[in-house]
């Protein structure tokens, strides 16, 4: 018996060393970088995962999703490799791509390919009702998070910061939460306002408003408009009335697109499965999350791009027009 099995381990070896390298990679199971896992970008990942795994685990692909700190840590996950694809802001696939902000250390990612858009993300300001914030500029004296290091919300909330003149001197306070834990840091009186780059609706943003009394904070004004002008990766943008509790009107502010991408070094193989998981099984898709619901192949073709479709994904466009 020991002679048979080692004789069928030396042979599935001999086997296994003549297969071809590229079965192997299209077997690997491929990773999605997400965010806190109370943002959006996760359960939207999920979402993306299991509609690919529905699909493609019976023939051995994999799909995972890794819960990370938003954009900016994707974008260098994706730079390093650690990562397959990645759920990012626009405004951040653009500095990155260019190496600038605060990207600029490492240099330009030319090699960043997008591969289809999701929705919009909105600027969101919540704040507390007794903290009597009523514009952006009312932020002014208050305890404001303005988020972690490494996620997309923080470095918009500096580039805006930027643009309005300010620094964190601005602030009576200054708190880097995560999105997980920003809800409950509002509503312990932690802090006046939290601020969210975000699809809607939010579980984070759902929690605040359901769980204390807030107010989500227009954000418009000459400056936002000016902010928004000089920086072709920003749109105006409506959270829509009646999103969150004690929300009656719509809210205006600004947006960004939330794109899912990838580098020119991922397999056309991985790209056309995860398209095609999404663009063939889209009606499921559009049932798992509230910030999917809208979605039109047409909007995910065409949306903003601050990078250039992977091959694989400007293949498989062309032959939808077929």
């Amino acid at each position: 018996m020991a002679v048979s099995r080692g004789f069928a381990t030396t042979a599935l070896c001999v086997l296994l060393a003549f297969l071809p390298m590229k079965t192997w990679a299209q077997s690997k199971s491929i990773v999605i970088a997400s965010g806190g896992t109370t943002g959006v970008y996760y359960p939207v990942a999920v979402a993306i995962c299991r509609v690919f795994n529905l699909q493609h685990s019976f023939l051995g692909y994999g799909c995972k999703v890794e819960s990370t700190g938003g954009s900016v840590e994707n974008l260098k996950k994706l730079r390093t490799g650690e990562v397959d694809f990645a759920i990012v802001q626009s405004d951040w696939l653009a500095h990155s791509r260019k190496g600038t902000d605060v990207f600029v250390d490492l240099g330009p990612h030319e090699e960043l390919r997008s591969v289809f858009s999701l929705y919009t993300e909105s600027f969101t300001v919540v704040a507390r009702k007794d903290a009597g914030i009523a514009t952006f500029e009312g932020l002014r004296g208050k305890r404001v998070n303005i988020g972690n290091k490494g996620s997309g919300q923080r470095a918009t909330m500096e580039a805006l910061m930027q643009a309005m003149g300010w620094t964190r001197f601005d602030f009576s306070a200054v708190r880097e939460f995560t999105s997980e834990l920003q809800a409950l840091a509002l509503c312990d009186r932690e802090v006046d306002a939290i601020v969210f780059m975000a699809g809607h609706p939010s579980g984070s943003i759902k929690t605040a408003t359901q769980t204390c009394d807030t107010n989500i904070v227009n954000i418009v004004g000459d400056n936002i408009e000016r902010f928004v002008e000089e920086n072709e990766q920003y749109r105006m943008a409506k959270i829509p009335e009646k999103t969150y509790f004690g929300q009656p009107y719509a809210i205006n502010t600004f947006g960004v697109s939330a794109l899912m991408v990838t580098t020119s070094n991922e397999a056309s193989e991985s790209v056309t499965r995860l398209l095609a998981s999404v663009f063939e099984d889209l009606d499921r898709l559009k049932r798992m999350h509230p910030a999917l619901a809208h979605l039109t192949k047409a909007d995910m073709k065409k949306d903003i791009m601050p990078a250039p479709l992977h091959d694989a994904a400007s293949d498989y466009y062309s032959s939808l027009s077929n």
